[in-house]
């Protein structure tokens, strides 16, 4: 009981994440087409200077160090290098920042808040392979959530095998349980 109360907002997040992703055709039609819409925030010249040989993370860095925006990003670097794209990762707010070294702009973006893609973020998110502490703290919170998971199978079980009345009952429903997974399994 006390373990299904700590895991109550995992179950949730995953549950209501997992149906809007199973129904994005739905939710494409409902936000007229895109999951996504990215709203203008500012548009300011950028005058940062980069060390010889930069790579586009390093670039990245810079730039979002200088908006105060650091964090988990990713990003990509336009062949040519005419362009630089830095995806920051936000849970509430994502925002894509655009540099263009031609005309030296930054152009600021962020993401329209909309529940699909909110619950989408926080159903992939991921923190292991980063250097900031709350997406870790994250990550190590989802693997205690598995664990608790596991351990509510196993008590499961255990229970189910203690209380010889519901033996019968349990194999069928644990042999349904596995022939509809290796149906799916073998057939999508």
């Amino acid at each position: 009981m006390y373990i299904a109360l700590v895991l109550t907002p995992w179950m949730l997040i995953y549950g209501i994440s997992t149906i809007l992703m199973n129904h994005r055709a739905f939710f494409k039609k409902h936000y007229g087409g895109d999951l996504v819409r990215w709203i203008k925030d500012k548009e300011q010249p950028y005058g940062g200077r980069f060390s010889a040989g930069a790579g586009a993370p390093m670039m990245a860095e810079q730039i979002l160090r200088d908006l105060h925006l650091e964090g988990n990003y990713y990003t990509n670097l336009s062949k040519a290098s005419r362009k630089l794209t830095i995806f920051r990762n936000d849970l509430v707010t994502p925002r894509r920042i655009t540099y263009t070294p031609a005309d030296g702009k930054l152009l600021i973006e962020k993401q329209e808040f909309r529940a699909q893609p909110f619950f989408e973020r926080l159903h992939r998110r991921r923190g292991y392979e980063n250097r900031y502490m709350l997406d870790t703290a994250w990550a190590v919170s989802v693997d205690l959530a598995i664990f608790g998971i596991l351990f509510w199978i196993a008590s499961g079980l255990w229970m189910w095998w203690e209380l010889k009345v519901t033996r019968r009952a349990g194999v069928a429903c644990a042999l349904a349980g596995l022939a509809i997974f290796t149906l799916f399994v073998f057939t999508i």
